[in-house]
Order: C-alpha cells, then structure tokens, then sequence
C-alpha cells in the first residue's frame, strides 16, 4: 500500500503523444484548397512548329519511311520502298550512303505512329554513326490545313 501512496503524490510525468488534431485540421483545409482550385488550374496547349519555306532538297537523299502500323521501309531517291526491319536499317543505309556520309536520312512517319517508334529508328540510326538524320515535315499551307 505504500507504493501506491506515493505513486500519487509525486511530480506529474508528461505525456509523450502528440496531438494530432491541429495536424488533420490543417490538412482538411489544405485539401480543401486544393479541391476547390484544380478545376479553375488550365492545362497548357502545345503548338506544334510547322515549317514556312525549307531549302530545295538534295539529290541524293535516303527515305526511311515508318508506317501507320510501325513496320519500316526504305525508300532510295525515287525507287519504290523496301520493306526492312530495325535491326537491318543501319546496315542497308550505311550501304546506299556508299562511304558518303554527307548523304541525309529523312525519317517520315504516319501521324498515328507512336513517338517511341520513330525515336528507335533515329536511335539505331545514330548509334551507326550516321550523321544527318532528319524528319520530313509537311510545309506551307499544307501543315496550316491539317490542325
């Protein structure tokens, strides 16, 4: 009995909690805010560039032409396009370059082909050691027509 006697007279211990009411009132109003202001937030619109008047274009020039279902072809000066795979278009551009590096590759895709398609043929491309590698772009009034 004695200790429990001198359990209630001694100092008052403190409390080891925190008190988490100010925290959750603070963030119900945080939340508030932010519900009430991310419909009023506008996204941003990107404008793509579409291109004026582009120089004359070289007599020479390699065509790596992506289609709307990813598969590649190549396309030389004004032949019919090949069909190839990713794997094999370094090789087949190297070859049609014949040792002039300063021949350029355009690469033109279907609007409807993924981003990533046409990055891993620019991609393979480059890791080749081919340097002037392009895309093909419609010009004048023929990029203003298609927005």
């Amino acid at each position: 009995m004695a200790a429990l006697a001198s359990r209630g007279r001694g100092r008052r211990r403190t409390i080891n909690e925190i008190n988490m009411v100010p925290f959750i009132d603070v963030m119900l109003v945080l939340l508030i805010i932010f519900m009430v202001s991310a419909p009023l937030i506008t996204t941003g619109l990107v404008d793509l560039p579409s291109v004026g008047k582009s120089r004359q274009q070289p007599d020479h020039v390699i065509h790596v032409v992506v289609g709307s279902d990813e598969k590649i072809k190549l396309k030389l000066d004004k032949a019919e396009p090949e069909p190839t795979t990713l794997k094999d278009l370094p090789l087949q551009v190297k070859q049609a370059q014949a040792g002039n590096a300063s021949t350029p590759v355009v690469i033109s895709a279907d609007k409807n082909v993924k981003y990533e398609a046409v990055v891993k043929v620019m991609d393979s491309l480059q890791s080749a050691g081919i340097q002037r590698v392009g895309l093909a772009v419609k010009s004048g009034a023929a990029a203003d027509t298609s927005r």
